[in-house]
């Protein structure tokens, strides 16, 4: 055992050879800047350098170095069988016979969960209810006219969820996200796939990244109050919420946030697109609802916040505990209960667990995998969790409050 990491130089990219017979121990003292080994299907890939050319970005497949990549490489790619040619030169061997997959204590549902991943993929994407894009785009045609209901339309496609080849999804979402809704699809992209990747992780998961507005979970604000570090009142953070959080994240900060991605990456295709939005909105509702209505209607079109958070801010967040992706996902997510109002509203991202689980399905098909997943984690004991509406946008709000509670009781007794 271990004799590959004799025969292949780690910073050398990988040989392609695949001669290595490693062990977890020697795979996770690859997790460093510049020295990044991870296992998928029992195969180990030295990616040191190839992490720059990844399509998806950097950071989210650097976040699994030294890890078993297994579900998030099925999750993340619709072709995979094109992806493994660009992993074969990479490849430098694999796990000794002796290595588990991962968790010895979560071996079974492990596989329990990629054979429903493999049963959810066939009958839900394709046979039963097929791919659809026809009454995808012209349901699609409808929401689109909407500003709200444009975000999920670029999600779609930002997910390579519409098209069977992702060139074509990455193409409208390009389209759909610039001019419709005045991002960047690059930016979402390299941002959003790590929220996925690692969700309610700090450090790794930029949506939990509060830049010092808020603290959240239970970690963080013990540690803030030991500290003895205030950058606003945090006991009152749910109190603010409602100034700071929903008004201003997407109007404000996240268009900064592109805008300063777009012109420092020289993103000029994704900043035309962006324009055109801006050029457009002006153009069309400026002169119908005036310049004040037309400002006060941007702002109130974002409701995208709630949507997320109340599925991620109440669930646990805490730093890297390197699960498997089945019980990561389950930890930082959780369901609102199905229903015309809440489907049409949350986009179908009530469904929250199973876009986490399976982010390239088609959201129309959630409904139909989420009795699937929740028969699975009733199987294993894992929680399932499923709330109303109102309770789930209640529970942003006190989670926010007890959060808060601990940094006042940390920063002042500790």
């Amino acid at each position: 055992m271990g004799r590959g990491s004799q025969q292949t130089d780690p910073a050398s990219g990988g040989a392609g050879q695949g001669a290595g017979v490693f062990t977890w121990e020697e795979v996770q003292k690859h997790s460093h800047k510049g020295d990044q080994w991870l296992v998928i299907d029992r195969k180990v890939y030295n990616i040191s350098q190839w992490v720059k050319r990844h399509p998806g970005g950097l950071r989210v497949i650097s976040h699994y170095a030294g890890e078993d990549a297994t579900d998030a490489f099925r999750a993340f790619h619709p072709q995979p069988a094109y992806v493994r040619k660009f992993l074969k030169p990479l490849l430098i061997g694999e796990l000794a016979a002796s290595e588990p997959c991962q968790d010895h204590q979560k071996s079974t549902v492990i596989q329990d969960f990629r054979a429903l991943h493999d049963q959810a993929l066939a009958l839900l994407l394709l046979w039963n209810f097929g791919a659809g894009w026809v009454t995808f785009f012209a349901c699609s045609v409808l929401l689109a006219t909407s500003q709200a209901q444009a975000g999920w339309l670029q999600h779609d496609f930002g997910h390579l969820s519409v098209f069977r080849n992702s060139f074509w999804d990455h193409l409208v979402h390009q389209f759909v996200i610039g001019h419709l809704k005045g991002a960047s699809a690059n930016w979402w992209n390299h941002r959003h796939f790590q929220h996925h990747a690692k969700p309610n992780v700090f450090q790794k998961d930029p949506d939990v990244n509060m830049i010092n507005a808020f603290v959240v979970g239970e970690v963080q604000p013990v540690e803030y109050g030991i500290k003895k570090l205030k950058y606003l009142p945090y006991n009152h953070q749910h109190k603010y919420f409602f100034l700071i959080g929903p008004p201003l994240l997407i109007p404000v900060y996240f268009q900064l946030q592109i805008m300063h991605t777009m012109i420092s990456r020289r993103l000029w295709q994704d900043f035309a697109w962006s324009m055109s939005y801006y050029l457009r909105y002006c153009i069309c509702f400026i002169p119908a609802f005036g310049f004040v209505n037309a400002f006060v209607l941007f702002f109130l079109s974002h409701w995208f916040v709630w949507v997320t958070q109340m599925s991620h801010i109440p669930m646990n967040i805490d730093y890297e505990k390197h699960d498997d992706w089945l019980t990561m996902q389950l930890k930082a997510t959780c369901n609102i209960e199905a229903s015309a109002f809440n489907d049409w509203f949350s986009g179908h991202l009530n469904f929250q667990i199973e876009h986490h689980l399976f982010p390239m399905m088609p959201r129309h098909n959630y409904r139909h995998a989420a009795p699937l997943v929740e028969a699975l984690c009733k199987k294993h004991g894992l929680p399932y969790t499923v709330k109303p509406l109102w309770t789930a946008f209640s529970d942003i709000v006190s989670s926010l409050q007890k959060s808060g509670e601990m940094w006042l009781d940390a920063y002042l007794h500790k």
